[in-house]
Parts: C-alpha cells; sequence; structure tokens
C-alpha cells in the first residue's frame, strides 16, 4: 500500500487511487502469468530435445528382438490354412530395387562389419529387420570371390553345391529373384536379358530358362554373387529341411555333412552352443511364421589362425573325419589370426515356400581391424566373456593368449593416443 500513499500525496482520489492500484495489480499478474507460461514451454522443449537425444543414441541392451512376434512389423500376408509340408504359393513380388550409389566392381570397399559386443555375452538369434534394397551385398572382393567359387565347384562338385528334387523349383525361383534383382541394383555389373541376365565383368551368360538346366541351379546361383546359400523346406513333420545349397566359402562346416538335415539336427550336430537351452524353440517359431513380405538379416563372428576363406586348414584337411580346433596350432603369431564376420539374410520365397540363407562372409586379418578406434578393446572384451561353450566352440583356447595380449597392446595404444571410451556409443552402431 506504500504505493498509494505516494500517489495520495500526489493530490489522487480514494476511488481513483484504487483504480490505479488495480491496475497496476492486474499488469504484474499478467506478467507473472506470461513468465510462467515461458518457462513452462522452455522445459517442454528441453524434455522433448532430451527424449530425441537419448532415444537416437544406441544402446546395446534394447536392440529390437525380432525373435518375439510383437517385435516384428505386421505382415500383410496372412498365412492361409495349410498342411504341414504344403506350401500354398502367395501372391508377392519384391519392391524394385534402386542402383546402388556410386558402385564400382573395383572400387567400392567391404562394409565394415564388427559384430562383437562389450561382454556379457549372451546367446539370441540375433535377428533384425532387413531392408529390400540391401538383400545382396556385393563389393571390390566379388572378383577374387567368384574366382574361388569357380575353382571349388571344378573340384569338389557336389561336395559343394547341391539340389534334391524336393528342392528344385525353389532353387530354380531363386534364380529368378537374381536374375531381377541384380541388374536393378547393380546395373554397371549385371545386364537383365530374356532368358536370364549376363555378367559384365566375367562374361558369363545366365540361361535360366534352358530345360534341362545347364547345370545345378544352385552352382549357377553361387557364381551371381559372393554368399553361400541354402535353401530349407517344410516337410510333413513340420521341420524345415535342407535341401538346396551351394556352401563353398564357409571355412569350418561342409554341405556334404548335413545336406538333407532339419533344421535342429544340423545345429546340434555341429555342437552350437546353447541351442537346446536357449535357441531351438524362437528358431522354429521363426521359420514356421516367417511370411514373404518379412526378411530379416543377423550377424555372427569367428576368429581364424589361417588366411583361408574357403576352408580353414588350420583345424584338418577338408575331407578328414576328425577336423576340429583340437588339431590347430596354439598360440601361432599374432598375422597368422583373421578376423571371420558373416552377414546372413533370411527371407521365405513366395512361390516355393523355401527359406532362404544367403550368408556373405568378411574376412580381414585381425592387425588390420585392431587399428580401427576402439575395436581392439570391443573384441578383447567379448572373447574374455564367451562361456566355456561357446570358447570350445570358437576354439578360444588355441589363440586366447597371443590374441589377447596383441589386442589389449593396441587397446593401451589407443587410450594413450586420447581415446575416450565414453564415446563408443558415438561412433559405434552394432553390427558395424
Amino acid at each position: 500500500m506504500s504505493g498509494l500513499r505516494e500517489l495520495a500525496r500526489d493530490g489522487l482520489s480514494t476511488d481513483k487511487m484504487m483504480q490505479v492500484y488495480h491496475s497496476i495489480e492486474l499488469h504484474s499478474l499478467r506478467s507473472a502469468a506470461y513468465l510462467a507460461l515461458g518457462i513452462a514451454i522452455i522445459a517442454i522443449i528441453f524434455i522433448n530435445i532430451f527424449k530425441r537425444l537419448y532415444n537416437s543414441s544406441p544402446v546395446r541392451s534394447n536392440s529390437p528382438d525380432l525373435e518375439k512376434p510383437a517385435a516384428r512389423a505386421a505382415s500383410k500376408f496372412k498365412e492361409p490354412e495349410r498342411e504341414l509340408g504344403k506350401w500354398i504359393p502367395m501372391d508377392f513380388k519384391r519392391p524394385v530395387a534402386p542402383p546402388y550409389p556410386d558402385w564400382d566392381v573395383y572400387t567400392t570397399k567391404p562394409l565394415p562389419y564388427r559384430p562383437f559386443r562389450h561382454g556379457p555375452y549372451h546367446i539370441t538369434m540375433g535377428l533384425r529387420s532387413m531392408k529390400w534394397d540391401e538383400w545382396i551385398e556385393l563389393d571390390n572382393q566379388f572378383l577374387k570371390f567368384h574366382a574361388d567359387k569357380v575353382r571349388r565347384i571344378e573340384e569338389r562338385g557336389t561336395k559343394c553345391c547341391k539340389t534334391a528334387p524336393e528342392g528344385y523349383d525353389g532353387a530354380l525361383e531363386l534364380l529368378e529373384e537374381f536374375c531381377d534383382y541384380l541388374p536393378q541394383r547393380y546395373p554397371s555389373l549385371f545386364q537383365k536379358t530374356p532368358v536370364g541376365m549376363n555378367n559384365l565383368a566375367t562374361g558369363e551368360v545366365f540361361d535360366i530358362t534352358a530345360r534341362p538346366l545347364a547345370e545345378d541351379p544352385m552352382a549357377m546361383a553361387s557364381r551371381m554373387v559372393q554368399d553361400d546359400l541354402a535353401i530349407m523346406y517344410e516337410k510333413p513333420d513340420g521341420q524345415y529341411y535342407l535341401l538346396a545349397g551351394a556352401i563353398l566359402l564357409a571355412g569350418f562346416w561342409r554341405l556334404e555333412d548335413k545336406f538333407g538335415m532339419p533344421l535342429s539336427e544340423i545345429h546340434t550336430s555341429g555342437d552350437v552352443p546353447g541351442f537346446k537351452q536357449k535357441l531351438e524353440k524362437g528358431m522354429m517359431n521363426f521359420f514356421r511364421r516367417v511370411k514373404p513380405d518379412g526378411p530379416v538379416l543377423r550377424n555372427n563372428y569367428f576368429l581364424q589362425v589361417d588366411d583361408q576363406l574357403a576352408w580353414s586348414s588350420s583345424i584338418g584337411d577338408e575331407d578328414s573325419e576328425g577336423s576340429s580346433w583340437t588339431t590347430a596350432e596354439k598360440n601361432k603369431a599374432v598375422e597368422h589370426h583373421w578376423f571371420r564376420s558373416e552377414r546372413q539374410s533370411l527371407r521365405r520365397l513366395p512361390r516355393s515356400g523355401g527359406v532362404v540363407f544367403t550368408i556373405r562372409t568378411y574376412f580381414h586379418p585381425i592387425k588390420e581391424i585392431a587399428e580401427e578406434p576402439y575395436v581392439p578393446g570391443r573384441l578383447a572384451s567379448a572373447i574374455r566373456s564367451w562361456g566355456d561353450d561357446v570358447a570350445r566352440y570358437k576354439g578360444r583356447e588355441r589363440y586366447q593368449e597371443t590374441m589377447l595380449e596383441y589386442l589389449d597392446k593396441k587397446h593401451e595404444e589407443q587410450m594413450a593416443e586420447g581415446l575416450v571410451l565414453e564415446k563408443e556409443d558415438e561412433t559405434h552402431t552394432y553390427p558395424l
């Protein structure tokens, strides 16, 4: 009220003074309201910015688990009721693939897949959604992989490439898919023709319409891509069987050992860690429900103590019965250690119902990838985190002393040069 006394001294009436006072009070209230509103708006803006930054940051433990139906995008294809082992063709056409930007058979480098995380190690299928454009990845290693495949087909024939009668239609369907997709995605390498396509670098002419086909369809398909290939088919018992394959560069397993086996036996015969306890049920459910419009990807990795892409000679002769990690020389010099990573795609063929695996191998010397920021520290952590079963499966006992000593040294060098561990997630997003 001190303001009123001052107004009275200036000769204003009491009524006039009250009007002035209320006017001042109202103005103050409005100013306070505007200030509060401004503060609230600023707070909301900061909250939204924080949420966006948080959600955009790569988080290792919260990646989508596509083994759970709720995590997968809904398919517009509702599978009709059918008997097990009898597929009803679906009307699905893969979207047209745009050309790979600036792709060149001599200069496009392999993508730097580094699909390992800091420990602890978890056994999962590790599925994630696939963009149709990225179904098949080719790079400047194509001609080397192609030459290796041609040599392997000539030397080993049906030991590496084989199609069962029940798998023939699916193998032809895969050829049709390749002859449609590859000229779209890699027009500088493949040219579409009325009977298939031509490879402009190797001079090969692929005629997929001839009957009988000039060769096994899986052998033909294998020379079109850098991937190994396998097609699984459902039988009346509900299991999926390997009935068509071109396994030429797998390193550690042979098609002749697995051909005709159901999915579960393929994994149990190979002593895949945690398969029965953690993977089998989810894998079987996934195969039964995967739709033609729902392709997925997964990555894995191995370490190898020789530089042989097609077959790791350090575990024994490819044709011997007892090949295993126990035959590998222990703790060879790090120059002999190689990093082997696989990018696998899985998709359902709409006509035949076969589930196609494409298995693309990336193969690099350990000394090469250990120069990359954060890689030696993260890989060393991953190797140390393997459980006993995973360590046996990946052969850790044969290389861990040399490998871990080298990786630890490279990590220490990077730290001394100013590497900031807290910024790793800003530069690394799984599986790269």
